[in-house]
This record gives structure tokens, C-alpha cells and sequence, in this order.
């Protein structure tokens, strides 16, 4: 049998094994309620609601037709189409009955999300109106298998189309990256949760979670796809399937955990095409143990899969042309990159800067003579099959395609809250901002490990130099976009970037010294210094932990320095919150009035069930008062307010809990 028809008997059977999947869950699915009539001929659907914690709950539905939601007996809201009210209810569980005489379904937000309502999961509900019991509420956990069943169909089809060049993988080189994995791996698990929650996950959970509902239930209506429209769906797909586990982000942080895991073990096969394999081994080390790579390889976001899909485009542009392939596979080998290009770009849009980046090392590359050929072959293959890949996996492109991508620029391009940058506050920073907080951010031994790589550059005139240079200035073309802010976000790239430059920096100076020092080898040096600074790197992960995302290397003065100072964004993101709110939830006593104005993100604010009732606008009247980034929020504290706790990250501080002494 030929190899073609190999290829589409496992097309056939990954195409049927995916159908019985979605047959067998869209079979499996009932109407979580109990479903009755009214005297009127109005249909009613009764049972039970598990609310998990106390706070303020926004309910709704979408439906059809006019439709009542009733909690508790207590009408919550009355409407067509999609309606949503807030309303506090205390943990547990709470009858719930709708009146409609079309289809619906409920929406909700516990307390701690925002931003797009999430579908009840039928674990949170019962058609039972006497049932306490609800294993397992809020998760799907069969959503999630049959999700991740689909997931696995698909990359072993991946796996099987590119046998032939897995089999030629160096298995010494497979067994460093799998080093590397496990290594890097394992520093993002530990202490997963231990920041907290922070400000955007709920929004990319919740969509992710409704949007990978909506593709096991084949429901591609355009209504079902608004959700955080401003974003695309890729990364909203891999934090979706983790969010259907539990209610709650653990399993979603794991994936992105893994994602930057599998970007760092990719440094090794990068690093050793564009210098060697030492310098690969050393670079994918240090990307393991660099805080800003943890901190977002820790956070349900678009940083995690763009830092993937980045690193495997680079990867496979530079074995595109290895071993000197014929044309047919060259046409294949272009058509994975432009999947791997429509994939980044639909995790985040400005994932597109990855295409030049792509262009130039699969032209530069190119064996002599083939390269007017890999131009046609590039603009022809690449840029199509990424747009279509974009397409195919966004039902949002479905239909009026150029509106709704006009739709999310709308809501990207609006000017973004103020922050402090070079002590001012400000949301217009000027063009070197990412300049300026790439070197801020990064630890001072890196930082001086990338500049030895800039003399290595100007003395030693490399190909792999030439390429990385444009790898760090591909990302930085985004100073032309309306998006700067928030530091080193929207550049992860380029700290990756910044790990293979610092990895020949060292590479060099060993070089150099076993070159003029006779006695010195430079199989010896080079263990012996990267050893050094890679133990640099382990203290300063261990001084920063958990608060990753609030590191600043010693050339600024560390956090310290910078929340003094207001020289950067500290404490932006929520990282932090979760310490001082168990604090006040263990300590004030039942119905105290807590004042949490000063305290945003205030939708992280998981407060007691009792504490929300009690809320005060005003910290005169309050028992306790929240404060959250204290370095630049203001707020007008009692003579009386006794600091009882804070949450530092080096020095710097994140969160205050501030406690009345009035009788």
C-alpha cells in the first residue's frame, strides 16, 4: 500500500473516531432541570442550584423567547434574548426555576469573574428540588475528557503524518529536551496557585470554557461565539478544555505550564542551529529560570501559547531545508509552518510579527541556488494556508469575517488604564517602553551574559547572530501599535530571545579564555560559568516566589526600589491579593464592614459570604479597610487604621490589610 494511501486511511479514521466522540457526548447530553407545564401552557424547568461561595452573583440566560428566572422563589429576571443581574446569595444550595416557552440557557458569574457569563455546568444544577448533594459542581468533567480525547486524536494524527522526521530526531538531543521539560516543568507546578488569582484569567477562562462547550455541542451560531470577541480563540481553546476539570484555574495553569515547558525544551534544537548544542542545553536552562517566562507560564493568558507557538515556527524555518529536501516535501514543510503561523496569530494577533521572522530564516537558510525558489514557495504556501487555518478555526470567521476582525480592533485600540513608568503615570509611554522594561526586567547576570553576546556579534561575524537579531527585533515592532503597556507582555518572545544571546555570551567568554589562557579548556569553562550564573538564576527564583510577575533585576534597584520610586508597574495584576484576604477572612468577625475600594482588581476580592452584605463605601465607616498596590493607589485612611498585615514581593509591597481600633 502506498504511502498516500497510508496518509488518507489515517485521515479517514481520525475524521470517524472524532464524529463517534461527538455523537457519543451530544447523545449523552439531558436538560439538567426538571421540566413541567403550567396552567397556561407555559413550559417550566424546576430543580436546584449549587451556588460554591457567598458574594455577588451575576444570573441570567439567553432565550429564545420571554423567559423568568426565579431563585428561591424571588424573581432575578424577566426577558428575551440575554439578560444578566447582580444579586449577593450565600453559599449553597438554592431553588431555581425558569419560565419560557422556547429554548434557553443559564448563565452565570460566581463571585471572583468577570467579564463574559459562563454556561452553568450541569454539575452545579439538579431537577431534584430536595437534593444537597452535588459532586463535582462546577466542572464538566466529561466535557473535558471528551475534549481532550479529541486533542489527542489530533496531535497523534500530527504524530503520525510527521513520522519520518521524528525518526530522524538525534535521540541524544530528545533526551536533553525531555531534561529540559521535566526541569521546567517542574518550577512552574511548584507553588502553581500560590500568587493568586489575576486580573484577566477569569475573562479567557470563562470564554475558553463556553467555547470549547459550544464545539462538543456543534453549536456554531454567532451569538455563541461573542464571548471576549476582542481575542482569538486558540489560546481560549487549550485554557477552555482545562477550565471544563474544575471551578476553579488550576488545570488551565497547568496547560500553560506546559506550553512554556515544551517552548524552553525547543531552545535546545534552536540554540544548537544557530551556534551549538551547548549553547542550546544552556539557553532552554535559563528560560527555565527566568521570572517573567515562569510568571506567565503560571497565568491562564495569551503569553503562554504565543511563547509556544513562536518556538516551534523558529524551530521548524530552520530545518525546513534539513536534509535537502524535494520539492514536494518543501511544499509540505511550508504548509506546516503557515498551520503553525495561522495557530500563533489566532492565539494573539500580534503573533503576526512571527511572520517576517518565519520569511527570513526559511530565505536565509535555503540552500544556494534554491532561494528564488523558496520565495515563490514561501509567499504562496505560507501566508494562505496560515489565513486558512485562521478561518477553519474560528467559527467567528464563518460569517462577515472582515466586520467582526474590525469589531476586536475596536475594542484592542481603546487607551488603557494609567500606569506608573519612569515615576509619572501615565498611558502614552514613549517608543522605547519595551526597550526599557526588557532591560529592567531582566536579572542583572543575564543581562550581562546578552551584552557579552552583543561584542561576540560585532567581533564574530555568525549567521545564528544575524538571525537572533532579528528574532529580538521582530517582536519590538509592536512600539507601532496602540498596545503599550503592562510591561513585558506583549515581548515574550523576545525574552527567549534574550536567553539564547546570553547562552553565546557565555559560550564566548569561555571561548575567549581558553583561547589566551593555555591551561584553560573550554569544554570546562563553559559548564563551570554557566553553572554559575544558572545558580544566580535559581536564587533569584527563590527570592521572588511566588510573585514572579513583581521581579525587577538589581540594575533598577529591584522591586524595592521600583515601588518606591513608581518607576514601573508592581502589584498590577492581583498576584498578592489572595494572601491578604485569607488574612481578613480568617480574622474579621462575622458581619464586620470591610471597606475594599482601595482594593482592584475587585473582582479577585474573595471575601466571605457574610463580609458583602456588610460592605461600606467609605473607610470612616468601615472595621477593615483592603489596599492593593499601596506604592501608587491613594487612599484616605482613619487616624485609627492599625496596619495588621502585608504582602511583600522583595521589599516591595503588593497588599495591606488595615484594621479599625475604634470601639
Amino acid at each position: 500500500m502506498s504511502k498516500k494511501a497510508h496518509t488518507l486511511i489515517a485521515l479517514g479514521l481520525s475524521v470517524l473516531v472524532i464524529a463517534l466522540l461527538l455523537v457519543a457526548r451530544n447523545a449523552g447530553a439531558h436538560q439538567p432541570l426538571g421540566k413541567s407545564e403550567l396552567a397556561d401552557g407555559t413550559l417550566q424547568y424546576s430543580g436546584t442550584w449549587y451556588f460554591p461561595r457567598g458574594g455577588p452573583y451575576v444570573l441570567g440566560f439567553e432565550a429564545e423567547r420571554e423567559a423568568k428566572l426565579f431563585i428561591d422563589d424571588a424573581l432575578v429576571a424577566s426577558a428575551r434574548g440575554q439578560k444578566l443581574e447582580r444579586v449577593v446569595y450565600q453559599a449553597g444550595v438554592h431553588t431555581v426555576r425558569v419560565e419560557t416557552d422556547g429554548a434557553f440557557r443559564l448563565l452565570w458569574h460566581p463571585p471572583g469573574r468577570r467579564g463574559p457569563p459562563e454556561y452553568v455546568p450541569a454539575s452545579s444544577l439538579s431537577p431534584d428540588p430536595t437534593t444537597t448533594h452535588f459532586p463535582g459542581a462546577g466542572r464538566s468533567l466529561a466535557d473535558g475528557l471528551y475534549a481532550l480525547a479529541i486533542l489527542a486524536v489530533l496531535l497523534a494524527l500530527c504524530a503520525y503524518l510527521c513520522r519520518e522526521s521524528f525518526a530522524r530526531i538525534d535521540r541524544h538531543m530528545l533526551l536533553i529536551m525531555l531534561g529540559v521539560l521535566a526541569a521546567a516543568l517542574l518550577v512552574r507546578l511548584i507553588g502553581l496557585n500560590a500568587a493568586g488569582q489575576t486580573w484577566d484569567e477569569d475573562v479567557n477562562w470563562s470564554a475558553g470554557r463556553n467555547y470549547v462547550t459550544n464545539l462538543l455541542s456543534l453549536d456554531f451560531r454567532e451569538s455563541s461565539w461573542q464571548w471576549n470577541f476582542e481575542h482569538p480563540p486558540v489560546m481560549k481553546y487549550l485554557a477552555g478544555i482545562g477550565a471544563q476539570f474544575s471551578d476553579g484555574y488550576s488545570v488551565s495553569r497547568g496547560i500553560s505550564a506546559l506550553l512554556v515547558s515544551l517552548a524552553c525544551a525547543m531552545l535546545v534544537p534552536i540554540g544548537q542551529r544557530l551556534y551549538s548544542l551547548r549553547v542550546g542545553v544552556v539557553a532552554a536552562l535559563l528560560a527555565a529560570l527566568t521570572p517573567h517566562i515562569i510568571a506567565h507560564s503560571k497565568v491562564v493568558g495569551h503569553e503562554a501559547p504565543s511563547m509556544f507557538f513562536w518556538t516551534l515556527g523558529i524551530w521548524l524555518s530552520l530545518r525546513a531545508h534539513e536534509p535537502h529536501p524535494d520539492p514536494l516535501r518543501l511544499h509540505k514543510r511550508m504548509a506546516v509552518i503557515g498551520v503553525v503561523l495561522g495557530l500563533a496569530v489566532f492565539s494573539r494577533y500580534i503573533n503576526g510579527l512571527l511572520a517576517p521572522l518565519i520569511g527570513i530564516i526559511v530565505l536565509v537558510q535555503a540552500p544556494s541556488g534554491t532561494r528564488a525558489r523558496t520565495v515563490r514557495l514561501g509567499i504562496s504556501i505560507i501566508p494562505i494556508v496560515a489565513i486558512l487555518t485562521c478561518v477553519i478555526v474560528w467559527p467567528r470567521m464563518w460569517t462577515h469575517a472582515f466586520v467582526h476582525l474590525q469589531e476586536s480592533w475596536a475594542k484592542l485600540k481603546k487607551p488603557h488604564d494609567l500606569e506608573p513608568y519612569l515615576g509619572q503615570m501615565t498611558n502614552a509611554p514613549g517608543m522605547g517602553y519595551f526597550g526599557v522594561y526588557l532591560w529592567a526586567t531582566a536579572p542583572i547576570g543575564l543581562l550581562i551574559a546578552a551584552k557579552l553576546w552583543l561584542v561576540r556579534s560585532a567581533l564574530w561575524r555568525e549567521r545564528g547572530s544575524w538571525l537572533l537579531l532579528v528574532w529580538f527585533l521582530c517582536p519590538m515592532v509592536v512600539i507601532f501599535s496602540p498596545v503599550r503597556q503592562d510591561g513585558v507582555r506583549y515581548i515574550m518572545p523576545m525574552l527567549l530571545a534574550m536567553n539564547i544571546a546570553a547562552a553565546a555570551g557565555v559560550d564566548f567568554i569561555a571561548a575567549l579564555a581558553a583561547r589566551h589562557i593555555s591551561s584553560l579548556k573550554q569544554n570546562y569553562l563553559m559548564p563551570a560559568i554557566s553553572g554559575l550564573l544558572l545558580l544566580y538564576m535559581i536564587t533569584v527564583c527563590a527570592r521572588i516566589h511566588p510573585f514572579y510577575l513583581d521581579y525587577y533585576g538589581e540594575q533598577v534597584g529591584g522591586p524595592a526600589s521600583v515601588a518606591t520610586h513608581k518607576k514601573f508597574e508592581i502589584a498590577w495584576w492581583g498576584e498578592g491579593m489572595n494572601e491578604a484576604l485569607a488574612y481578613l477572612n480568617e480574622h474579621a468577625q462575622l458581619g464586620a464592614r470591610v471597606h475594599k475600594r482601595c482594593f482592584e482588581p475587585g473582582h479577585l476580592a474573595w471575601m466571605r459570604g457574610d463580609l458583602w452584605a456588610s460592605e461600606v463605601g467609605s473607610a470612616a465607616q468601615a472595621d477593615w479597610i483592603l489596599l492593593y498596590q499601596p506604592s501608587v493607589r491613594s487612599c484616605k485612611l482613619p487616624a485609627d487604621a492599625e496596619l495588621v498585615y502585608e504582602v511583600k514581593a522583595m521589599g516591595a509591597p503588593l497588599a495591606r490589610v488595615y484594621r479599625r481600633t475604634h470601639d
